[in-house]
């Protein structure tokens, strides 16, 4: 089964580990670049960068993010030398985002940036920048508006959500690759990362949403409710800040019009969407097993869909 799977943070990345292990080269993950932040002089794209560490085995599972066993040499090397220090990386994943600054300098695409590094540490699955074109979350809270990053890390995710903003997304358009994934896909899943800032900038690009719908794959939502609760990040917050309900039905409620059914926790104990059909199952994903079982999931529900 060819899928392409929108993906963010955790979430996303975890199922993408997963599927990646039953599907390999015929899984492409279209990745948030929202959050993409210029920090110590390279280009950082925290999400595509994330699923792929996730895809390479690389990541460090206990905190979500980043390399296992990985230094941070250079980056308290530069703190040092007075460089900013709010926005950390450590030495293998700054080496990355140095070949991508180069690379772009070069007059290159982050699409084939992305490609070359995911092919260089040994990842099977395609991992598509959602767009070759900037677009940068910003956060709008009661003391005015921030960066993606600096509301993430500086205020630590805390400052109420009143709203968000995409700059440069009436500019940007998704890259001939995403659309070609879309287009052959035997199944298209939506990955259980933050629908507002990992999911949502994916689906505001002109043209990303039509190119869905006109696909006869089925398109399914996992939601990111685990027994009721988020497993990580303040995806609540930002519910809350479009003023949506803070469950499944609530996250449905945000994909209406382009999901044909959704897989939501068993242990939620928080009514389904009712408008679209969906499967029960046990989704957290524990472990390279865990994330096996889930994608395992997802794929036979997707299989039981037919075309949309």
């Amino acid at each position: 089964m060819r899928v392409a799977l929108l993906a963010g943070g955790t979430g996303g990345a975890k199922l993408a580990a997963g599927m990646q292990e039953e599907l390999g080269a015929d899984l492409a993950v279209i990745a948030n670049t929202g959050d993409d932040v210029e920090a110590l002089g390279v280009h950082v794209s925290p999400d595509p960068d994330l699923i792929t560490y996730w895809l390479s085995g690389e990541i460090d599972e206990e905190r979500g993010w980043g390399i296992s066993g990985d230094a941070f040499v250079v980056f308290e090397r530069l703190e040092q030398l007075g460089a900013p220090s709010w926005f950390g990386l450590s030495d293998r994943d700054l080496a990355a985002c140095l070949y991508r600054c180069q690379f772009l300098a070069d007059g290159g695409r982050p699409t084939d940036a992305q490609a070359q590094i995911a092919r260089g540490l040994g990842v099977e699955a395609r991992v598509l920048p959602m767009s070759d074109s900037p677009v940068r979350t910003r956060i709008v809270t009661p003391g005015g508006s921030r960066g993606l990053q600096e509301y993430l890390i500086l205020d630590g995710g805390q400052p109420q959500v009143l709203g968000v903003e995409l700059e440069g997304i009436e500019s940007a358009e998704p890259t001939a690759e995403v659309l070609e994934a879309i287009r052959v896909a035997e199944a298209i899943v939506i990955g259980p990362s933050n629908p507002v800032i990992s999911i949502g900038p994916i689906l505001a690009l002109p043209g990303l949403r039509e190119a869905i719908a006109a696909s006869p794959a089925p398109v399914l939502a996992v939601s990111p409710y685990v027994a009721g609760a988020v497993v990580k990040g303040p995806t609540d917050r930002f519910m809350e800040g479009l003023g949506r309900p803070t469950t499944a039905a609530g996250v449905a409620s945000l994909y209406a019009g382009l999901i044909d059914a959704m897989v939501v926790d068993e242990g939620d104990p928080d009514p389904p969407p009712a408008e679209i059909p969906t499967l029960a199952a046990p989704t957290l994903m524990e472990g390279a097993a865990g994330r096996v079982r889930v994608a395992r999931t997802v794929l036979d529900y997707a299989a039981t869909l037919g075309p949309s």
